[in-house]
């Protein structure tokens, strides 16, 4: 979030800020990777996932590596802009792009649930002849393929 958030930074002219967002990322990416590896090291049934080798966490090192140069030689550059000492904070509620979810509400229970029916689903009081017995299967009769021998003369020429 801190990459995207610096390249977002970055696109509006505010660089200071756009490095202290993607030293950020580089610091929360460094440690993330250090529990990918730690996690692939470890023994039991999951150890065939490598998330540390996965392709967005590849591609999203060199991504904050190359945005983090570009900002910093843009810096130096063309804006000269100081580097705050903490970082920006992320806006965590999404007013674009997202559309708003529907609470859950459970609906109201029906008149009909009474703790008689539910008593009534006693299992132990079903009929012993309910259970279905298994048809015997019926023998399956071999059929006899027509013999079918290739023709030379078939009609077709290569030209």
């Amino acid at each position: 979030a801190y990459c995207y958030h610096g390249q977002t930074l970055l696109a509006s002219d505010k660089c200071g800020e756009a490095i202290r967002s993607l030293q950020e990322s580089e610091k929360f990416f460094a440690k993330a990777e250090a529990l990918c590896k730690e996690y692939g090291e470890t023994k039991g049934p999951g150890t065939t996932a490598k998330p540390s080798g996965h392709l967005f966490f590849r591609k999203l090192g060199s991504l904050i590596k190359n945005t983090l140069e570009k900002c910093q030689r843009e810096n130096g550059f063309i804006y000269f802009q100081k580097v705050p000492a903490e970082a920006p904070q992320l806006e965590l509620k999404a007013n674009y792009g997202l559309v708003e979810p529907v609470p859950f509400e459970f609906p109201a229970l029906s008149t009909h649930w009474t703790p008689e029916t539910l008593g009534a689903f006693d299992l132990s009081k079903r009929p012993k002849d309910d259970t279905a017995k298994p048809k015997p299967d019926e023998e399956v009769k071999p059929l006899k393929e027509p013999d079918i021998k290739p023709q030379k003369d078939s009609g077709c020429q290569i030209s």
